[in-house]
């Protein structure tokens, strides 16, 4: 008889936050005695998935908008499973066949193109130089993109909603550390 695979701690903390959040809409505190880990500041995205692998929730933060990665990630959780706009807050029912993951971003470095850029390895922002509130970022190494001109075609369009070609940008990149 095999064991259920134990989740990463980062996984187990967004898991408890959102299941605390969507059966009694309480808000958990990070726990008392944090590893050095958790006392770290960084941006993070959670991201949920259906069984079948479909995504039903991502959101993050590119950089640290918290006191800790805790907190950013119990705050990330939340977010993802009631207040990603593309679905419907989760349902108590969904909770126990979620899929969960936490990305911990590195700082992101400012690159002139996107030659050396690796969609494995490296996610994307995508900035315009025009109107500062216009930019996207795509996460690495995910199942659709397997270019560098596809995670900037995507990532530029889709996500930073920036539709003119010629319309300047800075472009980032970042890695992630991702967690299950």
């Amino acid at each position: 008889m095999s064991t259920p695979r134990q989740s990463h701690p980062f996984v187990a903390l967004a898991r408890a936050a959102i299941q605390t959040y969507v059966r009694e809409r309480k808000q958990i505190k990070p726990p008392r005695d944090l590893s050095l880990e958790l006392q770290a500041r960084a941006g993070a995205f959670v991201s949920l998935h259906l069984p079948d692998g479909e995504l039903r929730g991502c959101i993050g933060t590119i950089e640290p908008a918290r006191d800790n990665l805790a907190e950013e990630i119990i705050e990330n959780a939340i977010s993802a499973a009631t207040r990603d706009p593309r679905f419907p807050p989760l349902t108590p029912d969904e909770l126990a066949a979620l899929d969960i993951s936490v990305d911990v971003l590195t700082a992101p470095v400012p690159i002139d193109s996107i030659r050396d850029q690796d969609p494995k390895k490296h996610g994307l922002i995508v900035q315009s130089l025009k109107n500062s509130w216009k930019r996207g970022l795509l996460l690495p190494d995910l199942d659709e993109i397997d270019t560098a001109e596809k995670q900037l075609h995507y990532t530029r369009f889709y996500k930073a909603n920036i539709t003119s070609p010629t319309e300047p940008v800075q472009l980032y990149r970042f890695e992630v550390k991702r967690y299950h």
